[in-house]
């Protein structure tokens, strides 16, 4: 008898190309749907938050949609959650970007500027430096993990013991975060080839899990 996929809610508010986060998750065997349907974010397995764009304006749209409760309820429940670049950014209390913006308060802390002297966005690949290596989300990704970057911003969190991972690009940045069962990332997984699809894959592992995340 073949197993059942989890179901993933990738969490549809109207900002940028939500939709390649919701194939690549299909693509290593989740049942991930884009949707802003309250009943079924509510019933999946895990949720997933994307993001790209500017925070201020994605925060807006998130609300304009009424997604901020789900959210919420989605992190308070254990399931395993997912935030990405902006939708990571979006977890956090506020973010320098736009300061008459209240983000999501899930990852306490706020989202600066990289600091001056190189290029901003960061546009590229960049190495990991795996930080909670024995994370189940880094499961597998060695020492030797590059993703795809597009930002200009990074979380710091007002726990350090909550980052997960970073990378260097002028000065050490954080790059991935955990607290509890949300894991979020700067950088893109559905873009990062095969060590992006694996942490993606290591997310619907957990949410085929009957003890999620953690």
């Amino acid at each position: 008898m073949t197993e059942r996929a989890p179901v993933i809610a990738v969490l549809d508010y109207g900002i940028g190309n939500l939709r390649s986060a919701e194939k690549a998750l299909q693509h290593v065997g989740g049942h991930a749907t884009l949707t802003s349907d309250h009943g079924f974010i509510r019933d999946a397995d895990a949720v997933v938050l994307p993001g790209v764009g500017a925070f201020g304006a994605c925060m807006s749209a998130l609300r304009s949609v009424d997604l901020e409760a789900s959210v919420h309820e989605a992190v308070a429940s254990g399931r395993p959650f997912l935030g990405i670049c902006v939708g990571m950014q979006m977890l956090f209390d506020g973010s320098d970007e736009d300061v008459t913006a209240t983000g999501l308060g899930v990852l306490p802390g706020r989202v600066r500027w990289i600091p001056p002297g190189v290029k901003r966005p960061q546009m590229q690949w960049n190495q990991l430096h795996l930080v909670l290596a024995d994370d189940p989300m880094l499961a597998g990704l060695g020492d030797d993990a590059w993703m795809y970057f597009v930002h200009s911003l990074h979380g710091v969190p007002a726990d350090a013991g909550m980052i997960a991972a970073t990378c260097h690009y002028g000065s050490e940045l954080n790059a991935a975060f955990r607290n509890e069962n949300v894991f979020a990332t700067q950088f893109h997984p559905e873009k990062s080839g095969p060590s992006g699809l694996a942490l993606l894959a290591n997310f619907v592992r957990a949410a085929g899990s009957p003890q999620g995340a953690r």
